[in-house]
């Protein structure tokens, strides 16, 4: 009998023997390799014939060279429809669609720079993810794979990634932002989706109940996920000792996913590329798969951008079906793109102490000029505003934005200031710039203090305040810019286009979103106390946004607001403010009731006729 060598991993189990055996024993060896192979008719009928009926006859006949070249390729063959290995995606046979792209070094890129796009890859060809002998019930599996999040801007990121099971490769009618690729507003938790996916999110979508807007996810049909944690590795067994990561910061992570086909439970872990798989998982979620899962699945990868452009990158990708993903070799991984300036030469980084060593007096000289050149962009700081954590602004920067808040750029006037159009240098993002000359009879401190609050507000039927900037007892307050302008001028104005009722019916709906958010899913109530068309934006896909909070008022929930002064705007005025003075959620609601009717009749709330007579439209 010749000499065999066998040496083989699968999971944890490794075969290694160099004795000599007998065919039974091959055939043993061969099954630890290849699990369920022989449940395969297929290729298990051949064998028994190939190896003397190895299953219980020790004395059949030994291997020849050809007949051990052929169980080779055998195992082979059963390997690569069990799982696969990608270390890096150089000539990999993927199936892409929307902004996916393999680079020319091997990355699989599954979203660039575009805005409000989807990119999904998956492995060509699906897995059995059930055993057909056992009712049906889902096989273990295990992935294991690197990612990187790299967002255009250092603070702020487009949505996520997420590991996908699903019976297609086509996830039709999947929408970006907030909807991960995955579904859209229909096909969101219907359970005919048979999609289960890990989501690695990066934003926080209130009406899925995110927890933060750094976190991982399991999501069994539906975006609102059944277990979630922020991002982060633990240090030892314990549990107690870890470190947070943070997804958008552009490095290189790894991720396992696990499941366990006996404890029916799932297992998802994450921890820097550098560091070894953490003792502890970041989620051990207990849950039959096998209602979800259907019996040939397809796996891969879905992403999405919203408004802010980030390229979602995957480094490399094992995946095992019944054992454990093969290790990658992180050393084979392609490069990502050089984030930042590309670093200087040696010659220059010796060379420039001296230079500053020669020309100190000239640099001080200059730096004092500067000063004082500077003292035009002069801006106030407290101390509480630097534990507010909201973005402040440099007055230069908006300056230069307006182009020195030029007439040109001169969007409207309102009771609070003028707003102007501004692109951001640093950025090149546009902005509404509003400059508050402030009379208020609340201290500047106090003022300030409620406006950072709003700042915190999410929602996206509201206009979001990207941060503010102070000078002079000048207040200038920085928004998302609308390119399509205030709802009145549509309503009112003969040279714009009219807007049909199905347009007019998505703007109320939104401002009714909006209103349901500050009135009672915010940490606070607010109240707006100044609802009416003029203060509803239309952004670039004709949703409505409801901005101007300049009279808006924040009080906790179960408490009383404690405003007692009638502001607002006559026609949209509820008849208790005239007797109490405080406005309320009730009062935001009349006022919208009002602004209901201004929207589908196309009529100001108050008209004023040639007989110096009046009509009020809540009256009719």
């Amino acid at each position: 009998m010749a000499n065999v060598e066998v040496s083989a991993q699968y999971g944890t189990r490794s075969v290694v023997s160099s004795k000599k055996l007998d065919a039974a024993e091959k055939w043993q060896i061969y099954k630890e390799i290849v699990p369920n192979f022989a449940d395969t008719p297929s290729r298990a009928s051949s064998l028994p014939e190939q190896m003397g009926n190895a299953h219980g006859n020790p004395g059949a006949k030994n291997f020849s060279l050809n007949q051990q070249i052929s169980l080779t390729g055998s195992i082979a063959t059963a390997l690569e429809d069990n799982g696969f290995l990608y270390n890096g995606f150089k000539n990999a046979n993927l199936s892409l669609d929307g902004l996916a792209e393999i680079t020319g070094n091997g990355l699989l890129r599954l979203t660039n720079n575009t805005k409000q796009m989807t990119g999904h890859a998956f492995h060509p060809k699906p897995f059995q993810f059930k055993n057909l002998s056992s009712n049906g019930s889902t096989l273990s599996f295990s992935t294991t794979f690197v990612f990187a999040i790299v967002p255009k801007y250092s603070d702020v990121s487009g949505h996520g990634i997420s590991f996908v099971i699903a019976p297609s490769r086509s996830l039709t009618g999947a929408l970006p932002s907030q909807y991960l690729g995955l579904f859209n507003e229909t096909s969101n938790g219907n359970p005919s989706n048979h999609v289960v996916a890990v989501e690695l999110d990066t934003i926080v979508s209130k009406e899925f109940g995110d927890i933060d807007n750094n976190h991982i996810g399991i999501d069994l049909n539906n975006l609102t996920s059944a277990a979630s944690a922020s991002a982060k590795y633990y240090l030892d067994r314990t549990g107690v000792n870890y470190k947070n990561l943070s997804l958008i910061s552009g490095q290189q992570m790894q991720v396992w996913i696990e499941y366990d086909g006996l404890e029916k439970k799932l297992y998802v872990t994450i921890a820097p590329i550098k560091l070894t798989k953490p003792q502890i998982p970041l989620l051990s979620f207990s849950h039959n798969l096998s209602s979800i899962i259907l019996d040939s699945m397809y796996v891969g990868f879905a992403s999405s951008t919203g408004s802010v452009p980030t390229s979602h990158y995957i480094l490399g990708w094992s995946f095992q079906m019944n054992g454990q993903a093969q290790p990658l070799h992180l050393s084979r991984l392609p490069k990502l793109p050089r984030i930042g300036p590309k670093e200087q030469s040696k010659a220059v980084t010796i060379g420039l102490p001296f230079i500053i060593h020669v020309f100190v007096v000239t640099i001080i000289s200059i730096t004092f000029f500067v000063i004082r050149r500077k003292r035009k962009y002069a801006e106030l700081f407290e101390d509480w505003e630097l534990r507010s954590g909201s973005h402040r602004f440099s007055y230069k920067d908006l300056y230069i934005a307006t182009k020195g808040f030029r007439d040109k750029e001169l969007l409207g006037m309102g009771g609070f200031g003028r707003v102007y159009k501004g692109v951001l240098p640093s950025s090149k993002i546009e902005v509404a710039i509003k400059r508050v000359s402030h009379e208020s009879k609340q201290g500047i401190k106090e003022f300030i203090a409620e406006i950072v609050s709003m700042g915190k507000l999410r929602h996206r039927n509201l206009v979001q305040l990207l941060g503010y900037c102070r000078r002079k007892g000048e207040l200038l307050l920085v928004y998302d810019f609308m390119p399509h302008g205030s709802l009145d001028k549509f309503l009112f104005c003969p040279s714009r286009s009219r807007l049909n009722w199905s347009q007019r019916f998505r703007i109320i709906k939104g401002v009714a979103s909006g209103l349901v958010y500050l009135h009672e899913e915010w940490e606070q109530v607010v109240i707006h106390r100044d609802v009416k068309a003029s203060n509803v934006l239309i952004d670039g896909e004709w949703n409505g946004r409801l901005g101007d909070f300049g009279l808006a008022r924040l009080y906790d929930h179960g408490t009383n607001p404690e405003t007692a002064d009638v502001v607002g705007t006559l026609g949209y005025l509820a008849p208790e403010m005239t007797r109490t003075g405080k406005g309320t959620t009730s009062t935001d609601v009349f006022a919208f009731g009002a602004f209901i009717l201004e929207v589908a009749c196309g009529r100001k709330p108050i008209q004023q006729l040639a007989s110096d007579r009046k009509i009020i439209l809540v009256d009719h």
